[in-house]
């Protein structure tokens, strides 16, 4: 399956392939907000930091995941994380025009996490497009997920207004970052949908600046 090795660059971030250089930029992104990461899998210190990277990498390894670092064009720190992950490749029969190809089908977006002073910036909204349009633009997938802990409502709102589609909720779905059962919301995007959500998430960066 094809991953990417690419960094994925916009007007206000750089998303980076993760690796093991960013741990101390990770380390200091996490450092502050503690409430900010309630509902979210946000390693703290350098431990953490470390397995988190070292998870990271093993789940790229083995190619269902692709994970990178978010840089802020700005002063070059790093600000937070995000990758890919679920890399599906669907099994087509050999006539079909998707047989053999080597990208994934459909694939989710998450453990997307930003440090304090990144949120309601435009760091969140041009990750997501860089993202999705690579899932869409390059690998041709027909379905973009996301899921969320239903009571985290700030990461719901974003994902409706980046044109997410609500789905419903999967119940004790997931273990929570408060080590509970999760219920997760669930949204998407599919591939015909993606050139109005491109274009919704395109204007938000070009009014004050996607903030």
């Amino acid at each position: 399956m094809t991953q990417t090795n690419n960094i994925l660059e916009g007007r206000h971030v750089r998303l980076e392939p993760l690796g093991n250089e960013h741990l101390d930029g990770l380390v200091a992104a996490s450092a502050t907000g503690e409430e900010l990461y309630k509902w979210s899998p946000v390693p703290r210190g350098a431990v953490e930091t470390r397995n988190y990277i070292a998870t990271a990498l093993s789940w790229r390894d083995a190619n269902t995941a692709v994970p990178f670092a978010i840089i802020s064009k700005a002063d070059n720190k790093i600000i937070g994380a995000t990758r890919f992950w679920n890399l599906e490749k669907w099994l087509w029969p050999p006539h079909h025009p998707r047989h053999n190809r080597n990208d994934p089908d459909a694939c989710e977006i998450g453990y997307t996490w930003l440090t304090k002073t990144a949120i309601r910036t435009s760091a969140n909204t041009e990750a997501k497009l860089l993202m999705l349009a690579h899932a869409f633009d390059t690998w041709g997938v027909l379905r973009v997920c996301f899921h969320t802990d239903e009571r985290n409502i700030r990461s719901r709102t974003a994902l409706e207004r980046i044109g997410g589609q609500f789905e419903g909720i999967l119940r004790a779905h997931r273990l929570a970052a408060d080590y509970t059962a999760r219920n997760s919301a669930r949204y998407s995007i599919i591939a015909d949908e993606w050139p109005a959500a491109k274009q919704k998430l395109s204007a938000y960066l070009n009014k004050d600046g996607g903030s």
